[in-house]
């Protein structure tokens, strides 16, 4: 989709999450990542055994895994990082995964493309764009894959 995707284009669930991020002043928006930085779901040991060169999104400059699983027509996404280490990463992608797991592929492709941009607006993390863009990108590959 492109930059000029109104909110009731968006499935609902995404345009909840920018509503919600877009209402809040910086100091607002710093809390809710503290906050979103720990639920971020663990990564189950059936995935820890699976070899992370395919899952690695190289573009951040921190070590992240995404491992995407499919369940009877759904995505369901898990990231592997140090939380304690890139507490905005694990927050970003707990935001993100609130948004698009146990949803059809459809609503991962809908992601629009300013959505980083969109969620992190005014918090002075724009050295961090590339990387959470990057992981987007990674996810909505998947969810290509997927689709069919």
């Amino acid at each position: 989709m492109s930059q000029s995707t109104t909110p009731d284009q968006l499935p609902p669930s995404i345009s909840r999450v920018l509503s919600r991020f877009r209402a809040m002043g910086r100091e607002e928006k710093m809390q809710a990542l503290v906050h979103y930085s720990k639920k971020l779901e663990p990564l189950p040991d059936r995935l820890r055994e699976l070899d992370r060169a395919a899952f690695e999104v190289p573009e951040c400059q921190t070590r992240v895994d995404l491992f995407p699983e499919r369940h009877d027509g759904t995505l369901h996404f898990y990231a592997d990082l140090n939380v304690r280490q890139s507490p905005t990463i694990a927050a970003f992608l707990a935001i993100l995964f609130s948004a698009i797991n146990d949803q059809p592929p459809a609503t991962t492709l809908a992601i629009p493309d300013d959505f980083v941009q969109q969620l992190m607006e005014g918090i002075g993390l724009s050295g961090r764009e590339v990387g959470l863009n990057a992981m987007v990108n990674r996810i909505k590959r998947y969810a290509r894959a997927h689709a069919g």
